[in-house]
């Protein structure tokens, strides 16, 4: 009985992760000289990164369009399947 509360806590954890990291992501950005430094990452490999907001959303906004036609397509092929194997229980049950 405790199982599925220790599941549904962590869900809502994982969940709320994912949302805080995303508003962190896709948070604005102060137009100062302390943000454009580049970042450690750019300092030690010697590549910074140029990448406005404009075509970052636009990058997040395919990128989603894409999951989402995905789990479209594999809702369907799932209920196919489903209602497939339905049908044939069914008609193994009625011979």
């Amino acid at each position: 009985m405790r199982g599925w509360r220790i599941k549904f806590i962590f869900l809502l954890i994982v969940y709320f992760g994912g949302f805080a990291t995303a508003i962190y992501t896709l948070a604005p950005v102060p137009e100062n000289n302390a943000a454009r430094r580049p970042s450690l990452v750019a300092q030690v490999t010697g590549h910074e990164s140029r990448i406005t907001s404009q075509e970052f959303a636009q990058s997040f906004n395919s990128g989603i369009h894409k999951c989402i036609d995905f789990g479209k397509d594999a809702a369907w092929r799932t209920a196919r399947f489903i209602k497939q194997k339905i049908d044939e229980r069914q008609l193994r049950t009625d011979s």
